[in-house]
C-alpha cells in the first residue's frame, strides 16, 4: 500500500533503500546490541520527520527503507541516524564516558537507492497527461 506525505504545498512519496555498516564489519549487532538498534534508529528518524518502514540488521550490517520528506536530503537523515546511534551505542554498551562521541562505531558512508514508482507507471501516467489536459481545455468557456 502505498502512503504519501504532505507538507503544505507538496505531496510527496520519497523513499530509499539505506545499507551501512559497523567499521571493520565487526559482528557487533548481534547478541546484546541486537535489540536496542531499531527503536533507537526509528526515534532517531523521527526527529528529522521521518520512516523507518522496513529494517532489517545483518551480523555485520543494517538495511533499512527509509521514508524522508523532501524538506531533508537523505544524507542528512541517515548521518543524522548514524551518528547518534554511536553516541547511543558507546555510552550504552561500550562503558565511554558521557561525553564520548561514538566515531568509532559506524563506518563511513552508506549505499542508498531510490525506491519508487515503476518507470512503466510514469512513463503511462506522463502520456496520459496530454490526454487529460485536452480534455480540460475543451471544457474551457472563456478562451
Amino acid at each position: 500500500m502505498r502512503k504519501s506525505g504532505t507538507l503544505t504545498h507538496t505531496t510527496w512519496e520519497c523513499k530509499y533503500h539505506v545499507v551501512f555498516m559497523p567499521k571493520c564489519r565487526k559482528k557487533v549487532l548481534y547478541g546484546t546490541l541486537r535489540k536496542y538498534p531499531g527503536t533507537v534508529f526509528k526515534d532517531l528518524a523521527q526527529q528529522r520527520e521521518s520512516e523507518i518502514d522496513e529494517g532489517h540488521l545483518r551480523p555485520d550490517h543494517v538495511h533499512m527503507l527509509l521514508t524522508v520528506p523532501p524538506k531533508y536530503s537523505v544524507s542528512e537523515v541517515v548521518g543524522f541516524i548514524k551518528g547518534k546511534s554511536a553516541i547511543y551505542v558507546a555510552r550504552n554498551f561500550m562503558s565511554h564516558r558521557k561525553y564520548y562521541g561514538g566515531q568509532n562505531f559506524w563506518a563511513r558512508g552508506y549505499y542508498v537507492s531510490t525506491v519508487g514508482r515503476d518507470e512503466k507507471t510514469i512513463r503511462k501516467y506522463i502520456q496520459d497527461q496530454e490526454k487529460e489536459d485536452i480534455k480540460l481545455e475543451q471544457g474551457d468557456l472563456f478562451r
